[in-house]
């Protein structure tokens, strides 16, 4: 197959992006498929159209050429006259089989890229553009989580214009947590214990976006789940060695010990899957995704968010749970172009 594998973007996170785009790129080619790394946002005006997908390509040539516009993205995203799709973004995505969309963060997960994809009839890996919106915004996730019975924790959303400091008019009192309504890879994410704290917590959300959610804080040992197709894969448990599972602890090796299977009973180990299903269809999720949850030492679980396009990265999870189940990573990333041109058939 020709595949254009997207990644970068414009969005804080952007660096992982390339990381997974690159082994995704590296893992498709050891599977025989013409596969290239594009930037979404800078796109490649060197491009070779009459020979665009090369049975000779350097991965990790693409993917130094992609890093070399990281010191251009504030003069680029400042221009008036920049539109969001690089040169021969387009162009390149019609001519491909399907795009591997390797985004991770705004304007690739939120549901923007796969509208647009959409409506110019580009077949892309991962679920649609409703489900990826709704996904994205984890205020509307726990609307959404709740009204379908999955247990996710206590908490609300505000804007910047109508901040409140006001805990107890929401039943809540410290610690609670605070993130930026649609961010990442635990950007914008504070754990906040004192009104001081909450105070601040909030101006530095504000900055990063206009929403914010505010959440009780749930003490307990952290999981993630892969769904692919609908069926949950083997759970992982993410115990980070300091602190909780933040941006440096998600990317760095050797950060965190995860365990996979997670060490739970088999009552918890089903009920936790079929939580994950029940939230994967709650929000609407085709193809595949990832679902994270909080345990407390009494067994309660929780979901905390649903992640549409999940990181492709070595230390990822998704592709640990598939190495469980003897799917390796070529092969898992073959699986998922597979279950995502179900939406085309």
């Amino acid at each position: 197959m020709r595949i254009v594998v997207l990644c970068g973007g414009i969005s804080t996170e952007r660096e992982i992006s390339i990381v997974s785009g690159t082994g995704v790129c590296k893992a498709l080619r050891s599977k025989g498929h013409d596969a290239i790394l594009l930037d979404v946002f800078f796109g490649d005006e060197n491009a070779d159209l009459m020979n665009a997908f090369p049975e000779e390509y350097d991965v990790d040539e693409a993917a130094a050429y992609i890093r070399s516009f990281d010191k251009d993205i504030a003069s680029a995203v400042g221009n008036p006259n920049r539109t969001f799709f690089g040169a021969n973004v387009i162009k390149l995505c019609k001519m491909a089989d399907i795009v591997f969309l390797a985004l991770h963060g705004s304007n690739g997960e939120d549901g923007k890229v796969q509208a647009a994809f959409d409506l110019r009839r580009i077949k892309y890996t991962g679920t649609d553009y409703i489900s990826s919106a709704l996904a994205m915004d984890k205020g509307l996730t726990k609307i959404m989580l709740e009204a379908k019975h999955v247990p996710t924790p206590k908490g609300f959303t505000m804007t910047r214009a109508y901040a409140d400091t006001n805990l107890e008019a929401h039943g809540m009192d410290y610690p609670v947590v605070v993130k930026v309504c649609c961010g990442g890879s635990s950007i914008g994410v504070y754990m906040v214990h004192n009104e001081e704290e909450y105070e601040k917590a909030l101006e530095e959300a504000f900055r990063l976006e206009p929403e914010v959610v505010v959440e009780e804080y749930i003490k307990g040992r952290e999981f993630s789940v892969g769904v692919i197709d609908g069926r949950a894969l083997p759970i992982i448990e993410i115990a980070p060695k300091e602190g909780f599972y933040d941006y440096k602890n998600k990317y760095t090796a050797g950060a965190t010990v995860d365990t996979c299977p997670a060490e739970l009973t088999n009552d918890q180990t089903k009920r936790m899957k079929q939580y994950a299903e029940e939230g994967y269809r709650a929000l609407g999720i085709t193809s595949y995704g990832r679902l994270d949850f909080l345990m407390k030492p009494n067994g309660d679980m929780y979901c905390l968010e649903a992640n549409t396009l999940p990181g492709m990265t070595p230390t990822s999870l998704v592709p640990q749970e598939a190495a469980v189940e003897g799917i390796d990573y070529p092969t898992l990333c073959e699986k998922l172009i597979q279950v995502s041109m179900k939406k085309y058939n």
